[in-house]
């Protein structure tokens, strides 16, 4: 038997990239040093993806400047006092504020695949940023000429646009990253918000064929940012019911980090349809310890009795490093957790195979 294991995309960037990325920003070097710093970034992660013995990789995210924002590069229509994202332990991220239309993404994640794949033969999957996240850079106050209808309706072509592109360039699958929607029940504990996020994100996905779906997960976590999260005390059960009604092929399900993993996974087993496949969170990037394989190996046990081994998959928690500037968590610490998923991964489908 074999159970499915997949990164969840972001890796921490090397030190040597992040000074350029300051002196960059200073003017101490120019555009070209730079891509030969991410260059090598790009090279050095695929390389120790390769490393760990997984069938499926990614990029690492090492040229976005987080797993959010990518397609706001090099826009102009942006002024900094957007949306504030309050983390657990006090310090904060900030979207930016659309000040006038037509919304287009700046940067699309074609780009990232084709790169990737110009650089192994591994299958790459992509992470991009679900339509719902991108629905919060428009004013409360509207824009004038630009009405958050024409907004929406923009976003949703540029949303398509972004998925198919990726799909195009070669992905093996999409993945929708979707950590506003447990964050949506702090801001509006009705679940008002959340029904509107589902809305918008499946109006995207309904504009693929369902074989196209099937290639496309969505996931969520608590958020993950200087080892802290936004929403970890939103409890699960008020967001999985509506989350699993994405119409999307695979869920990716933060589960390490949890409390009550026996509670989260009788919630997906009651809500879950049976053509969908659940990846389970089974390392924690934001604990330092590195996980034992024979830990993970426990981990997809106890998801095996309540999903069944089938339809079970394999993941992190959440991404190492969702925003470029996040040094908490060490390169080397990522991949050595990584490494523990796959190994008790296989141990995990030996004993369920045997």
């Amino acid at each position: 038997m074999m159970i499915p294991s997949e990164p969840i995309g972001s890796i921490p960037r090397p030190a040597s990239l992040l000074a350029g990325l300051d002196d960059h920003a200073a003017g101490r070097i120019g555009n070209e040093q730079l891509q030969d710093l991410y260059d090598a970034a790009l090279r050095d992660t695929i390389s120790r993806f390769e490393a760990t013995g997984s069938s499926v990789i990614t990029d690492g995210e090492q040229t976005k400047p987080s797993f959010a924002t990518y397609p706001l590069q090099g826009l102009a229509m942006l002024a900094p006092d957007g949306a504030v994202i309050p983390f657990a332990d006090g310090h904060t991220r900030q979207l930016p504020r659309l000040t006038a239309g037509p919304f287009r993404y700046g940067v699309r994640s074609a780009t990232y695949v084709t790169a990737a794949r110009a650089l192994t033969t591994t299958q790459v999957k992509q992470a991009v940023i679900a339509p719902s996240a991108l629905s919060l850079l428009y004013p409360t106050g509207g824009i004038d000429g630009y009405s958050r209808e024409e907004f929406l309706a923009d976003l949703m072509d540029e949303a398509e646009a972004d998925i198919r592109g990726a799909l195009d360039a070669g992905a093996a699958s999409v993945q929708l990253d979707f950590t506003e929607g447990r964050l949506s029940l702090k801001i509006d504990p009705s679940g008002g918000v959340l029904r509107s996020f589902i809305e918008l994100n499946n109006a995207v996905l309904d504009r693929f064929s369902e074989a196209e779906r099937a290639r496309l997960g969505v996931h969520t976590c608590p958020g993950g940012d200087q080892d802290s999260t936004h929403s970890a005390d939103i409890d699960y059960a008020d967001l999985l019911p509506s989350l699993l009604q994405l119409r999307v092929g695979t869920f990716y399900v933060q589960l390490a980090s949890e409390p009550d993993p026996n509670r989260v996974l009788e919630i997906v087993a009651d809500h879950a349809r049976p053509s969908q496949r659940i990846f389970v969170g089974v390392t924690d990037p934001i604990n330092p310890v590195v996980e034992t394989p024979e830990q993970v190996c426990d981990r997809v046990l106890l998801a095996a009795r309540y999903l069944g081994a089938d339809r079970l998959g394999t993941c992190d928690d959440c991404g190492f490093s969702p925003f470029g500037d996040d040094v908490s968590t060490s390169r080397d610490t990522a991949f050595a957790k990584i490494k523990a998923r796959i190994e008790g991964t296989a141990l995990a489908a030996a004993a369920l195979g045997g």
